[in-house]
């Protein structure tokens, strides 16, 4: 039998998303559908007229449609659940789908939590309960970062001594799949320490979070590899200009470049190499870009298929949560004006925490802006 979907925060007009939600969960049935082994048979959102509007476009009966996504889970008891409401629920929610008893695979949009202890806390629940927690870091499923991970791992550029990124929007939106990356680029090994600083004083919000202006972080893994991360919201020439690309992994023997960016009128490669001796970089051909819908459908089914297999998915926790501790420990290091050791012991949002005390004052946007 198929398995049975549910989502859970339908969001609005799909055809006129904006930074409240990209209408991620349109994506997410749209990836359902296109695999049979799934059926989409319910969903819940506590805008009645959203989830209707939903219901509608995937053709979910009347019947399963919900404003409260308890009554949804009692009703419907799906086997999986895309959750797709703004990160500060993301780990009740999600609690209380691992605590039901019925759902057997949560797949969350990124950012994990808006708290380290509440994205702790999911990643421990799911655990304990036996439940697959996924979350959609779909850049992973990118032709091009396969590619440059191939590269890598193929000695292309010999031993990796140092990951770098420039992330707009903030580390805790775009970021969480710029560390993700990093992470995934050095297999999956624990950082040691970071090292972070940021401006924030003009209120930058995404998903009803709060993300800084500009950022600087270096970090180290505990193999010696070490992380240089920026991110400026604004795009103006700040820190994310001193990296200039989307990733650069540079090893012994050369570097790799994904997404580097040049003059407005020069074309670049999405992934290029230059290796030792090179005077020149050369383009590496790659299937497609960073950025592309298809990748939330190759995320899904990679999820489903390790649920079939029992195995760890990729996009699992535990490799969230990696990503995760970077981010809050680049905003608890700016508390501290220090460096962190990890592993990460707070269980608050520094960066919320310092503008609830003010610490910092971001000067709240108007609707024009």
């Amino acid at each position: 039998m198929p398995h049975r979907v549910a989502v859970i925060g339908t969001g609005a007009d799909p055809d006129n998303p904006d930074g409240d939600g990209y209408a991620m969960a349109y994506h997410h049935a749209t990836a359902y559908e296109n695999h049979p082994e799934c059926d989409l048979v319910g969903c819940a959102d506590i805008v009645p007229e959203n989830a209707a509007a939903f219901a509608d476009e995937f053709d979910i009966a009347d019947e399963n449609v919900f404003e409260e996504y308890d009554e949804l889970l009692e009703a419907v008891e799906p086997d999986i659940v895309s959750l797709c409401v703004p990160p500060a629920i993301h780990d009740t929610i999600a609690i209380d789908c691992i605590r039901s008893g019925v759902v057997e695979a949560i797949h969350c949009e990124k950012p994990m939590a808006d708290s380290y202890g509440g994205a702790r806390m999911m990643t421990q629940e799911a655990s304990r309960h036996d439940v697959q927690l996924t979350f959609n870091h779909q850049r992973r499923f990118s032709d091009a970062v396969r590619t440059a991970k191939a590269l890598l791992d193929d000695g292309e550029i010999g031993d990796l001594e140092r990951i770098e990124f420039a992330a707009p929007i903030g580390i805790f939106d775009y970021g969480s799949h710029s560390f993700d990356l990093c992470n995934y680029f050095n297999d999956e090994v624990p950082a040691d320490w970071a090292l972070g600083q940021i401006e924030y004083s003009e209120e930058n919000v995404h998903f009803g979070a709060h993300n800084e202006n500009q950022a600087v972080v270096l970090w180290e893994y505990e193999n010696g590899v070490s992380g240089l991360g920026t991110s400026d919201s604004a795009d103006d020439g700040g820190p994310t200009s001193a990296v200039e690309c989307h990733h650069r992994l540079i090893g012994t023997r050369g570097t790799i470049e994904l997404g580097p960016s040049g003059e407005d009128d020069e074309e670049l490669p999405t992934l290029r190499i230059r290796r030792a001796g090179d005077e020149e970089w050369a383009a590496v051909e790659t299937d497609d870009g960073l950025h592309s819908w298809e990748f939330i459908d190759r995320a899904i089914a990679d999820n489903v298929r390790c649920l079939e297999a029992d195995e760890e998915p990729e996009l699992g926790a535990a490799n969230a949560l990696n990503a995760t501790e970077l981010i809050f420990a680049t905003w608890e290091s700016a508390r501290r004006r220090g460096q962190v050791d990890l592993p990460l012991t707070i269980d608050d949002n520094p960066l919320e925490a310092m503008v609830e005390s003010g610490d910092l004052s971001p000067v709240p946007t108007t609707e024009d802006e």
